[in-house]
């Protein structure tokens, strides 16, 4: 018996020691982040059955997939939605709270990378004088760094700057965007190296973009397959200069000319393929997947927001981009199967905001959406302003939907400050337009659990936001009647993909809620390094094997 105990103890230690070390294997040797910008969830559904089987299916069948993650925050902007996913916490932390702001102790308006302490590489321009230095917290990027002892790499790429400077953190090895115009090269800053490499040197001699701009954009499929859209030639879309209507086959040879030159690959699914072609030669020019600690690439994929800006949610080109960004997703885990290995690395993809129905169309079909006058309602709380305050205009900047108050003009009159944003905050709701209004004060002494103003509280950011904050009714953007935007902490602009796959994840799929700032704890539970040094996200547990 005693024999058959120490037996069934040795064989149940064997095991234990074996899944140790399986739990210690299952790092992968590199770690790519895919943000595709502008992307609402309901892309993942709608174009379902277009879809090939190595693409967004392949995530979807052979990953995890979270269908009910959003954004927590006010602000879905670019920057924040790339700050947020690697962060793991929101603008009330991490300190992006717009692209741009008003910097209310400067009195100015400011860029969220730009950097004037640093250089341009690959250009003569300052384009590339940019850094990550607003960003205050770290990253998962920095946090896998950290944890190896600065060992292996971690590269940001993206067309957009702060798409690829915010998620390649503090500690990045290089982070690259492309700068178009006359240029089309690919460039970095001297933040992170003196000179480019070699390889992207060789790269921007290819003169890809030239490609993808010699022949017309038609669409991928024949253009009566694209039932899930309008009608090609509707009044809902914007064009491009030169162009009578926004229908197929846009003219790029032609139109290039007009509209930026190298700029309009930005405005076109070839932006996406020139951003793939740029990882591919990334991964084979530093080696990624193949050094002695995880590596990490952070790639976002912008071509589909300028896209989704021009035509709005509901057109061929916006269904089109989707259809060949599926194909691009295809084309990477190919090109990682044979560069890195099969099973040797891990993905995850996510948006960094969705975006709403244009509501010019939402209004045909007697939707509510209204169009924001931002003019308007600054001549309008100007007036409140006066009116109040002896004829004094005591309103600084309007930004982002937000109200800065001349804190100095406030004091020189002797006036309270949290009485005069209160009158402005309440004067406010009587705007048209304009569906809720909180004031700094509230949201720095009451805590909001659920809501919009659980999201602007989340959103609000006490050293760098406004006095007050205002909230637009559901469906409301400010632009023209053609294309869309984001920003609100609606549904339309929260709910995103998120989606795992590769070494330590799981398959299936949750309909539970999630944030997106609860994606960088995961990556971090799953490669055992500290959190950033921000973070407020939860691990999510399902997603790990």
């Amino acid at each position: 018996m005693k024999r058959q105990l120490f037996l069934l103890i040795f064989i149940v230690t064997i095991i234990y020691g074996c899944e140790k070390r399986k739990i210690k294997e299952q790092k992968p040797a590199l770690v790519v982040g895919i943000v595709v910008d502008q992307m609402r969830y309901d892309y993942l559904t709608k174009y379902a059955d277009r879809y090939g089987e190595h693409g967004f299916k392949k995530l979807l069948n052979e990953g995890f997939s979270l269908t009910n993650a959003h954004f927590n925050h006010l602000g879905t902007y670019t920057a924040v939605g790339h700050a947020s996913a690697y962060t793991g916490t929101t603008p009330s932390d991490h300190g992006i709270i717009g692209n741009d702001w008003y910097d209310k102790y400067l009195k100015k308006s400011i860029y969220c990378v730009d950097d004037s302490n640093y250089n341009s590489l690959g250009t003569q321009g300052n384009s590339g004088k940019k850094s990550p230095k607003r960003l205050i917290t770290t990253t998962i990027t920095d946090q896998v760094r950290l944890g190896q002892n600065m060992k292996g790499k971690s590269i940001g790429i993206a067309i957009k700057d702060r798409s690829s400077i915010l998620p390649a953190g503090h500690t990045a090895t290089s982070a690259y965007w492309y700068e178009g115009k006359d240029e089309n090269n690919w460039i970095s800053s001297s933040y992170y190296m003196d000179k480019l490499p070699k390889w992207v040197i060789d790269f921007n001699s290819t003169n890809k973009a030239d490609e993808y701009l010699s022949k017309p954009w038609n669409t991928l499929y024949p253009i009566e397959s694209y039932v899930q859209s309008l009608a090609d030639d509707n009044p809902f879309e914007g064009t491009f200069n030169g162009e009578t209507s926004p229908t197929f086959p846009h003219d790029l040879p032609t139109l290039r000319k007009i509209n930026g030159n190298f700029d309009i690959i930005k405005d076109t699914p070839f932006g996406n393929d020139l951003t793939l072609d740029f990882a591919k030669a990334a991964i084979k020019g530093e080696h990624l997947g193949k050094n002695d600690a995880v590596d990490f690439l952070a790639i976002s994929f912008s071509s589909t927001d300028y896209v989704g800006h021009q035509y709005g949610t509901d057109a061929i080109e916006i269904e089109d981009t989707y259809l060949r960004l599926d194909q691009n997703i295809a084309d990477l885990f190919e090109y990682l199967d044979q560069e890195v290995g099969v099973g040797n690395y891990t993905i995850f993809l996510t948006a960094d905001h969705g975006a709403s129905q244009v509501p010019s169309y939402l209004q045909s079909l007697k939707i509510p959406a209204p169009y924001f006058r931002r003019q308007k309602f600054a001549t309008y709380l100007t007036e409140v302003s006066k009116a109040y305050f002896d004829g004094q205009n005591l309103v600084e900047n309007i930004s982002n939907f937000q109200i800065f108050l001349n804190k100095e003009k406030i004091k020189k009159l002797k006036l309270n400050l949290d009485a005069v944003a209160n009158v402005f905050a309440q004067e406010a709701l009587l705007f048209d337009g304009i569906y809720k209004s909180v004031t700094s004060k509230t949201l720095q002494t009451t805590e909001f659990t659920t809501g919009i103003l659980e999201k602007i509280q989340h959103g609000y950011n006490q050293k760098l936001s406004g006095d007050v904050i205002v909230i637009p009714t559901p469906g409301t953007i400010s632009r023209g009647k053609t294309g869309t935007t984001h920003g609100s902490a609606y549904s339309y602009d929260t709910h995103v993909p998120i989606l795992f796959y590769g070494v330590g994840i799981t398959n299936g799929l949750s309909h539970k809620n999630y944030n997106v700032r609860d994606i960088a704890p995961t990556l971090a539970t799953l490669l055992g390094v500290e959190f950033p040094n921000g973070n407020s996200g939860k691990v999510i547990e399902e997603v790990l094997k």
